[in-house]
């Protein structure tokens, strides 16, 4: 199995635009093309599955609703050999199947209508994070996880320090950390982390989530004022900053 890789300097980002809507694939396009990306666009998943092996594809702008083979069942297809990043564009109603698309890996969710600006800031921030070519995906459920010397055994709901001591946690801490640990060096919003755990969005003063991180730092003994494992990104969100080794 193989990924597809980040653009690197120099290089036209190709993307693949897949949704029914013909107004908005050409819209897309030429809104793109004029932003120096190269465009392929398709009506379905066929199509989309047609296509795939032919071009080098750095980022796919994905409708979730459309005819036939469903946007997530084409992901949930696409994310058996490649971690090619996905944008999801999904209708103000689809609440639970943008939080299937996000834990099939999807990176970023756009509701519709959108502006395509927003479309665009979305792209370029999802492409700036991939950076460089991810490694073939682990076995789909790997039982265990490690990263900076502690271990997230999956299967007893236990996390473990350095020292092979286990570190009580509440149900929502081990949520919030299987979420990053998972996804780890990606920037995961407010909105998303609640969209994966509780599956609402973050009102405008919803803290929630910062709450819950900050109870999980010191957890892990990452609360100085210089976070080292789980880093907050000004305006996007939380990264944890780890390699994971799944077994």
């Amino acid at each position: 199995m193989s990924s597809e890789t980040a653009p690197t300097s120099g290089v036209m980002p190709h993307i693949l635009v897949v949704d029914d809507d013909r107004e908005t694939r050409e819209l897309l396009a030429r809104f793109l093309e004029r932003h120096r990306f190269r465009v392929t666009a398709v009506r379905d998943s066929r199509e989309a599955r047609r296509v795939w092996p032919l071009g080098h594809f750095h980022l796919i702008i994905l409708d979730l609703m459309l005819p036939g083979e469903s946007g997530l069942e084409f992901a949930r297809w696409l994310r058996g050999f490649s971690d090619v990043p996905i944008v999801m564009l999904t209708a103000m109603g689809e609440q639970t199947d943008r939080i299937v698309g996000l834990e099939l890996g999807a990176d970023d969710y756009v509701p519709k209508p959108f502006n395509p600006r927003e479309l665009l800031a979305r792209m370029r921030a999802v492409l700036r994070r991939v950076g460089e070519p991810a490694e073939a995906r682990a076995e789909a459920s790997p039982r265990t996880l490690r990263f900076s010397g502690w271990t997230l055994d999956l299967a007893r709901r236990r996390l473990l320090n350095p020292d092979a001591v286990e570190v009580p946690l509440t149900g929502g801490e081990y949520d919030l950390l299987v979420a990053l640990v998972e996804r780890a060096n990606r920037v995961l919003t407010r909105d998303m982390l609640l969209d994966l755990l509780r599956g609402r969005q973050a009102g405008p003063f919803d803290r929630a989530i910062d709450v819950a991180v900050s109870r999980l730092r010191r957890k892990l003994d990452d609360n100085g004022r210089q976070s080292q494992l789980i880093k907050t990104v000004r305006g996007g969100g939380y990264v944890l900053a780890a390699d994971v080794e799944r077994a």
